[in-house]
């Protein structure tokens, strides 16, 4: 079997970091991207000639293209692309959040995903094969407060991956979308409290959350099926999670 090129976004921390780490132990190499040039060496460290670290903003639209376009010849055919880059900014209700946390969100969880995908489709259509696996979140199809922006980046990502389904529909590339409910362990919680742990930690106080490792493998497991099968959609939640009833306002 040829060894398989998993670029990953968003790879120096939390849902990247373990997924690259799941894709390198199964003999793939692993084009890891990220921000952070020091957490991506110490995993390049780790991992050793299986990663090829990658400092890059998906926000900034340029530097995404001059960047995959300057990857190394042997680096070149990706056979699978993981969108994992995002973040939540802010539990706000809409009238009271910080317009530039929702810009950050968009630039990188909408903007950046697309702007990867793109820079990376034509050759997998090309060589008929390919899969996009994006990372969603249950937070694009059930509504909570203080989700506003959030949620709706994560609707996108849903309906862009169905709609790739159909865009490439007879090229043998496949795509995913992987919904994870609550995670713990990661600094999502942090980045949204803008740094404030014992905010982020209250989240998941008294609960067994999903972990970073838990999404890696249902990625692994989409990527890993054979050739004509594709996993649409994955949408996972720890059992301590479920649904909600609809909220009603009373008057007092």
């Amino acid at each position: 079997m040829t060894q398989q090129t998993v670029f990953v976004t968003g790879a120096s921390a939390g849902f990247g970091d373990a997924i690259a780490r799941r894709f390198a132990a199964e003999g793939a190499r692993v084009i890891a991207v990220a921000r952070s040039e020091d957490k991506l060496e110490k995993l390049a460290g780790e991992l050793g000639d299986a990663v090829l670290p990658v400092r890059l903003d998906v926000s900034d639209p340029d530097a995404v293209k001059n960047t995959i376009d300057a990857l190394p010849d042997g680096w070149k055919a990706v056979d699978v692309l993981v969108n994992n880059a995002g973040l939540a900014k802010g539990l706000e209700p809409a009238h009271k959040a910080d317009l530039d946390d929702w810009d950050q969100m968009i630039a990188t969880n909408v903007r950046g995903l697309a702007h990867v995908t793109r820079a990376l489709l034509p050759g997998m259509v090309e060589r008929g094969r390919g899969h996009v696996v994006n990372i969603g979140s249950i937070a694009g199809t059930y509504p909570y407060p203080g989700g506003n922006v959030y949620g709706a980046t994560k609707a996108f990502v849903h309906q862009f991956s169905l709609n790739l389904r159909s865009d490439l529909h007879g090229t043998g590339v496949r795509v995913t979308n992987i919904e994870p409910g609550m995670v713990g362990g990661t600094d999502f919680s942090k980045v949204r409290f803008a740094g404030d742990q014992a905010k982020a930690d209250k989240v998941y106080e008294g609960t067994t959350p999903l972990t970073a490792e838990d999404v890696a493998e249902s990625v692994y497991w989409a990527a890993s099926q054979p050739a004509h099968v594709n996993i649409n959609v994955i949408e996972l939640m720890p059992v301590v999670q479920s649904f909600s009833a609809l909220q009603i306002y009373r008057e007092s």
